[in-house]
């Protein structure tokens, strides 16, 4: 049945499994993509939307290498939103609203497209591994199928026990049996594996809310978009989203359940997200608030399906349903499918490579909530570079890793390999020291000429991506080379309540001011004719004032970058005996004798490893 051998096996085709399958694919390699189920290809378990903070700066990164995440985005999206606009363009986090259904099908459809690419419907109840290095993987039915390498992306199926109420158990997801078998041969193979706790709130109708009582919450008015490809158009039309409190009475009710509560009666043992906390831990933790929002989301464009976002819960389903009763605009309320949380194992991410292959097994990769990480787009990032990766190692080429300062997905990785995760990791622009260089605006250029490279980024994306670029820098070249008079921009200075100017002056000078805006230099008849002239679009506008404005900030972080760069050039032999280095603190020698750091500038990131520490592996390797 299965004759040949593959280049690459993926192990479950969710987010992280389907980039995985697309990038091996698409780079050439001979991929299997096998999943229990091959009608829940890349499903949104949880909340039907893509981006967000730091996360929206992923998916363009994804797109930029040419992933799918960002094209499926789009062209399932049902809303579109640019968040944290009022702050600096670092910020900037582009999100849409998806249709769920319509996503699934997209990602099927797109991978069907994909040359190379095999489907097989079955679980993967473990791996055929010799002599340290993995040759396949077994099905439950007992068939063999041989493979160079395996990507695992098993999402919350290993082991996974959902939890409602004093009710347990076993699946993946609702309605999805679980993944057994891998676990326990990845024990006995040495690996170190833990649990970690995930939940999803209650889907209910939309036909039985009262919207009138909500507050609105459309998209942007002038939508933009995820994929950098120039096919892929912008929302016409959107849908809108609507907000809503709990309240006093709703925390009651909550509170009546909690005995029953699985997170409060010890039956659920493992950590779950910080940063989305369920509603019984919302109202436990800040006691002293007496509501919180819940954003009430259409899973689709004609579908009554409403995910309720802000109340996750695994309370049991009569006081989910007694509870959400008493929101504003939910007192008729009907339940499509109660809240539940998912108690799943995962491996900490210190027991792999920067490629997210494993230091055990030679060829394993790991991609997604394997790894300990929360979020689809956490996900799709790492299936695309353990797909990558895979390939690369089928074809013996140099690995493929992203820095700190090239990409978020490059702070992602880094952050597991180095630091681990014992609660589910999610991405924030915080996690990033390099941000104003890892602009959502910028992902083509930072990062389509590696994706060129690789044969996943097409030669007409990056022939785009090169025409944006120079016309962006022609016209930064254009503000700082014309000038303006006092009486053509005093006018427009004083409407902004921006201070005027005595004797001509160079452009880039005004538009550097924080309070004058694109709008605002389009005023000038030079400037609107050489955009006309040079038939500039959006994009090159926003990029070109962005360059403007932050040009100080961006060199600042070009030269910190380049200091941190040196730093990762200082390679350390591999199994490095750091024992042997007694002038190292003994937690620094146990930290770095686990992880062995590949450079110096990753050594000096391990929690416990103090610049005194890194200050004498120097010295010694100096010698």
């Amino acid at each position: 049945m299965f004759n040949d051998v593959y280049d690459v096996i993926v192990v479950g085709a969710g987010h992280a499994g389907s980039e995985a399958a697309a990038a091996a694919a698409n780079m050439g390699s001979k991929t299997l993509l096998i999943t229990m189920n091959l009608q829940n290809i890349a499903q949104m378990s949880c909340n039907p939307a893509m981006g967000g903070i730091a996360k929206g700066q992923i998916v363009r990164e994804i797109d930029a290498l040419g992933g799918y995440s960002g094209i499926v985005s789009d062209t399932s999206a049902i809303q579109f939103k640019m968040l944290n606009k009022s702050k600096g363009p670092a910020m900037w986090s582009p999100r849409v609203q998806s249709d769920r259904m319509r996503f699934a099908e997209d990602w099927r459809l797109l991978l069907e497209k994909t040359q190379n690419l095999d489907f097989y419907q079955e679980m993967v109840s473990g791996l055929i591994v010799e002599n340290h290095k993995v040759v396949g993987v077994k099905t439950s039915l007992g068939l063999e199928i041989k493979a160079k390498t395996v990507v695992l992306t098993n999402g919350t199926f290993l082991n996974g026990l959902i939890h409602i109420g004093d009710k347990n158990f076993g699946g993946g997801r609702a309605g999805e049996r679980a993944a057994t078998g891998i676990t326990e041969q990845l024990i006995g193979l040495g690996f170190e594996s833990g649990r970690m706790k995930t939940g999803t709130p209650p889907r209910v109708d939309g036909r039985s809310l009262d919207y009138s009582k909500m507050i609105e919450q459309p998209g942007d008015e002038q939508p933009e978009k995820f994929s950098y490809l120039e096919n892929i158009k912008p929302l016409k039309e959107q849908r809108s989203c609507h907000m809503t409190y709990t309240n006093s009475e709703v925390h009651d009710l909550l509170r009546e359940g909690f005995e029953r509560s699985p997170m409060f009666n010890g039956r659920i043992q493992s950590a779950g997200p910080r940063y989305c906390p369920s509603i019984e831990d919302k109202i436990n933790r800040f006691a002293d608030k007496d509501r919180h929002q819940l954003f009430v989301e259409p899973e689709g464009w004609n579908t009554v399906e409403v995910y309720v976002n802000g109340f996750s819960t695994s309370l049991p389903e009569d006081v989910q349903f007694k509870a959400l009763k008493s929101v504003v605009g939910f007192e008729n309320v009907k339940f499509f499918r109660p809240g539940y949380a998912i108690e799943y194992d995962y491996f900490p991410p210190t027991q792999l490579k920067h490629t997210l292959e494993t230091k055990l097994v030679d060829g394993l990769f790991f991609a997604g909530q394997i790894n300990g990480t929360t979020g689809y787009e956490e996900a799709a990032s790492q299936g695309l570079m353990a797909g990558i990766n895979a390939a690369l190692k089928v074809q013996e080429k140099d690995e493929f890793i992203l820095k700190r300062n090239e990409a978020y997905i490059g702070v992602l990785v880094d952050d597991l390999i180095t630091k681990g995760t014992d609660e589910p990791y999610r991405m924030f622009t915080s996690r990033a020291e390099y941000r104003t260089l890892l602009r959502q605006d910028n992902a083509d250029f930072r990062l389509t000429p590696k994706g060129y490279e690789l044969g996943l980024a097409s030669e007409t994306r990056l022939r785009r991506m090169g025409k944006k670029q120079k016309q962006s820098d022609n016209f930064v070249i254009f503000f700082r080379e014309t000038s303006v008079k006092p009486e053509d921009a005093n006018p427009v200075l004083e409407a902004k309540k921006s201070s005027l100017v005595k004797q001509s002056d160079k452009m880039f000078k005004l538009y550097a001011r924080p309070n004058i805006t694109a709008d605002d230099m389009r005023q000038f008849e030079v400037v609107e004719n050489y955009i006309q002239e040079h038939e500039l679009d959006r994009e090159v506008i926003e990029q070109t004032e962005i360059q403007i404005k932050y040009s100080g900030y961006i060199e600042k972080e070009k030269n910190n970058a380049d200091k941190l760069n040196r730093l990762e050039d200082l390679k350390i032999p591999k199994n490095f005996d750091y024992e042997k280095l007694k002038s190292m603190s003994t937690e620094a020698r146990q930290k770095l004798s686990k992880i062995q750091p590949v450079t110096i500038s990753q050594a000096s990131r391990i929690s416990g490893v103090s610049p005194s520490d890194v200050s004498v592996l120097l010295v010694y390797l100096g010698r």
